[in-house]
């Protein structure tokens, strides 16, 4: 599903084809935290652009470029292989704001969920998330996704695309 967004710009206008749009994105935030969840590095990667940065306080810098977002997933897999148990991440409470020429700035929260082998699942971290999104060959890409953890960053404000 996609819908042309090239004319609406500003805050979400009250339209069914915003409606469309934001479906569009829910469901494109619900396959690309699944594939994270699932560790599918490669597949997850193609989700951003090729060019895509990204940014979370927890590495000490942005993460540039599908290789680079991969790497990252391979490397989460393995550390979550030697501690056990699963996480998962809960995206909600998502803002679409549509730009000029389609750009989608995006903002939500994001739960990560954290199940031990064997234990009761509990929240590990609540995080903000704000992600530029373009199109790419009619789909949706993240060219540019920062995120902040509210354990992290108390007292600052969450981050917001301009």
């Amino acid at each position: 599903m996609t819908a042309d967004t090239t004319h609406l710009t500003g805050h979400a206008p009250d339209t069914s084809e915003f409606g469309s749009l934001y479906a569009e994105v829910q469901q494109f935030y619900a396959h690309q935290m699944q594939l994270f969840d699932r560790h599918e590095a490669e597949r997850w990667a193609a989700t951003f652009t090729e060019d895509a940065v990204f940014s979370v306080p927890t590495l000490d810098s942005p993460v540039h470029g599908r290789a680079e977002l991969a790497a990252n997933v391979h490397h989460n897999r393995a550390r979550q292989e030697r501690e056990g148990g699963q996480l998962r991440h809960w995206i909600g409470m998502l803002d679409v704001d549509v730009r000029p020429g389609g750009v989608l700035h995006t903002r939500a929260y994001a739960l990560v969920f954290a199940t031990p082998r064997g234990g009761v699942p509990v929240v590990s971290r609540f995080c903000v998330m704000a992600d530029e999104l373009v199109r790419c060959r009619g789909r949706l890409r993240v060219r540019s996704r920062v995120v902040s953890r509210d354990d992290l960053t108390a007292g600052y404000p969450a981050p917001v695309l301009v």
